[in-house]
């Protein structure tokens, strides 16, 4: 026959008697040998009130065993799940706190650049800063820009001064600073001087990283109205931008640029490829209207709000997209200026021709001009605005 299992809880509670019976005779027996010249009765008092906390304090210990003992699955169940509760609670306290701090930070950097802008006398004041993206392999894109649309040398610094216009091409260094690409640069640098050298490694890849970068620099240099991005392969006519800027100078957080909704690829391969496709719905969806790539202006505050948000911007494969992302939830008016994205002869021609002169032309299957280095002098000569009423020299937009 198989033997009767032992119940664990009535064990210890007869083993916890026995150990209290035992331990109260040897008290007993001390305390008569300690105490013989007191009366009998007085010996037991202090006996008595001792065994009693003893025997409470012991079956609250058996008491606890055996509940631990006993206890049913059900009970241990409940406790886990309180004490699972309790920690996801605390999470979500530590969660709050920590959504709290950044909050704080971010008002407190706010706080801290209003204050440094209003105070810091060293930032010079301008109408637009105009950041032209290019790369190290870029060097005859860069020549072409400077022999037709942007002014150089002494042109370049008078622009500055008279009309409030920067111009400076957009670049950082090489994966091994200090090398052949990095030396070739200082160079040129050191010709034209037109350049405005970010603390960012350049790549493909990073692109949204450089722009979030060049706003926050160009931020902290310039106090500019507005704050342009622009491609090194794109024809801009300056004076038709600076007249266009110009009729939203008076609304706060203005983002201007041709406006689209491109599809969101998702296939591995493709060249605009987005690894983060699922954050946009159902495969075969579109992005949020964003202004594209080739040449976008933000306003000051825009700028202004990047640079204080930079570390929790985040950016994604296209550096549009990671831009026009970053607005919204925001109260950001988006204008849509076709004259940002004409096609090259002879769709800007017959524009000029017909005094529609554009802001920027481009051909939308090379994302640039194709062939931009041969090709930019005859977009310049067919749809540049020269010297007639829409010239940047003959506009006053600073004042």
């Amino acid at each position: 026959m198989r033997a009767k299992p032992i119940n664990s809880g009535k064990t210890i509670l007869v083993l916890c008697i026995i150990s209290f019976i035992a331990g109260s005779l040897f008290t007993s027996r001390t305390w008569n040998h300690s105490s013989t010249s007191q009366t009998k009765d007085h010996q037991n008092i202090p006996v008595v009130s001792h065994y009693m906390k003893k025997l409470q304090e012991v079956k609250r210990d058996c008491d606890h065993k055996r509940k631990l003992a006993e206890g049913k699955p059900g009970n241990i169940i409940g406790e886990v799940r309180k004490t699972h509760q309790a920690i996801k609670s605390l999470q979500n306290t530590i969660s709050t706190l920590e959504m709290e701090l950044t909050a704080a930070k971010t008002s407190k950097s706010s706080s801290q650049l209003s204050l440094e802008r209003s105070t810091n006398h060293s930032l010079q004041k301008a109408f637009v800063v105009i950041g032209i993206n290019t790369a190290f392999s870029s060097r005859k894109r860069r020549d072409s820009v400077r022999e037709t649309w942007m002014p150089k040398g002494n042109k370049l610094n008078e622009l500055e001064k008279e009309k409030g216009i920067v111009i400076r091409f957009v670049i950082g260094h090489s994966a091994r600073p200090g090398g052949f690409l990095d030396k070739a640069l200082d160079s040129e640098e050191e010709e034209y001087k037109d350049f405005l050298r970010l603390n960012h490694v350049e790549g493909y890849h990073q692109l949204s990283t450089k722009t979030r970068l060049y706003f926050s620099t160009a931020v902290a240099i310039w106090d500019a109205e507005f704050y342009v991005k622009v491609d090194d392969d794109v024809h801009v006519n300056l004076g038709m931008l600076a007249t266009t800027l110009a009729k939203y100078r008076s609304k706060p957080r203005i983002y201007v640029g041709c406006m689209k909704s491109g599809p969101v690829l998702s296939q591995k391969g493709e060249k605009y490829h987005e690894p983060e496709y699922w954050k946009f719905g159902e495969e075969g969806n579109k992005y949020f209207r964003h202004a594209t790539g080739q040449i976008y202006a933000i306003s000051k505050d825009l700028a202004s709000y990047i640079s204080i948000n930079s570390p929790i911007l985040h950016r994604y494969a296209n550096e549009d997209v990671s831009l026009g992302s970053w607005f919204i939830g925001l109260e950001v008016e988006h204008v849509d200026e076709h004259s940002m994205c004409c096609g090259t002869p002879p769709d800007c021609e017959w524009k000029a021709q017909a005094g529609n002169i554009c802001v920027a032309s481009f051909d939308w299957g090379c994302s640039g001009i194709c062939k931009s280095v041969e090709r930019m002098k005859r977009v310049h000569n067919s749809c540049g605005e020269g010297e007639g009423e829409g010239s940047v020299w003959k506009i006053d937009v600073f004042n």
